[in-house]
C-alpha cells in the first residue's frame, strides 16, 4: 500500500515548476480569510470555511489533473501555512480566522487536528479509492464549508457529537442539511465537467455520496470529520461506480 506514496515522492521534483502556483494561491486564501476577519469581524465560522472552501476545491482540481503526487505538494504547502499561521497565533490574522472561539482553551489544537485528519483522510483515500478521492474532497470541502455557516446562522435544531478534550461541540439539522444539498451540488458540478457518465449515473453518484458524507459527518468525532466523511465518500463513489 505505501509503494503509491513512494513513487509520488519520487515524482514531486517534476512538478517543482508548480509550487509557485499552488504557494501563491494557498497564501491567497489565507489572506483573504484574514483579511475578511480583520476587515469585517466575521465569526471564524465563516472565515475558516471560506479557506477551507478553496483548499479543497484546489484540492480536487488538482487529484484531477496531477493525482497522488500533486496533492502530496499542496498539501504540504497548506500544511506549512497553517503551522505558521499557530507559530503567530495572534500576531496572524490568518490565525484568528481558523480559531474558533467556541474550542477555547485548545484553539489550536483543533487547528492542527483537523490538518492531520484532513491530510490522512486524502492519503488513505487516493490508496484505497484512487481517482474517486475526489468525492471526498467534494463533499467535505464544500458540504462542510456549508454546513457550518448555516449552522451558525440558521441552526435552530442543535444536536449533540463527540469531542476531544472536553469541548462541548453541537452541529444542527439545519447545517447537516446545507452539508447535503451543498454535497450534491458539488458533486453534480464535477462530474459534469470531469467524468464522462449519462445524467441518470451523475444524479445517483452524486445522492449517495452526499448523503453518505452526512450520515457520517453527524456521527464523528469534532476535528476528525474530515478524515471520516473523505474515506467514507469516496469509498461511497468507488462502490456506485464500479
Amino acid at each position: 500500500m505505501l509503494n503509491p506514496i513512494f513513487q509520488a515522492v519520487k515524482i514531486l521534483p517534476e512538478l517543482r515548476w508548480s509550487f509557485p502556483m499552488f504557494s501563491l494561491y494557498v497564501i491567497l486564501a489565507a489572506l483573504i480569510a484574514g483579511r475578511i476577519k480583520a476587515t469585517y469581524h466575521w465569526q471564524s465560522g465563516y472565515t475558516r470555511k471560506i479557506f477551507h472552501f478553496m483548499i479543497f476545491t484546489a484540492a480536487a482540481v488538482i487529484q484531477l489533473i496531477w493525482s497522488l503526487p500533486g496533492v502530496i505538494l499542496f498539501g504540504g504547502i497548506v500544511a506549512s501555512v497553517i503551522l505558521w499561521a499557530c507559530f503567530r497565533k495572534s500576531q496572524s490574522p490568518f490565525y484568528q480566522s481558523i480559531a474558533r472561539p467556541k474550542d477555547a482553551p485548545h484553539q489550536t489544537l483543533f487547528i492542527i487536528i483537523p490538518l492531520i485528519s484532513t491530510a490522512l483522510g486524502g492519503l488513505l483515500s487516493n490508496l484505497l479509492f484512487h481517482e474517486y478521492a475526489v468525492f471526498g474532497y467534494l463533499v467535505a470541502g464544500w458540504g462542510d464549508a456549508a454546513a457550518e455557516p448555516v449552522g451558525i446562522h440558521w441552526g435552530k435544531h442543535p444536536y449533540s457529537v463527540p469531542s476531544l478534550a472536553g469541548v462541548k461541540v453541537l452541529r444542527s439539522l439545519e447545517g447537516s442539511l446545507a452539508l447535503f444539498i451543498t454535497g450534491i451540488m458539488s458533486c453534480i458540478l464535477f462530474m459534469s465537467l470531469f467524468f464522462h457518465q449519462n445524467p441518470e449515473n451523475i444524479l445517483s453518484v452524486a445522492f449517495f455520496c452526499a448523503l453518505t458524507g452526512t450520515l457520517v459527518e453527524a456521527v464523528s468525532y469534532h476535528g476528525l470529520d474530515n478524515l471520516t466523511v473523505q474515506l467514507a465518500v469516496s469509498g461511497m463513489a468507488f462502490l456506485i461506480m464500479n
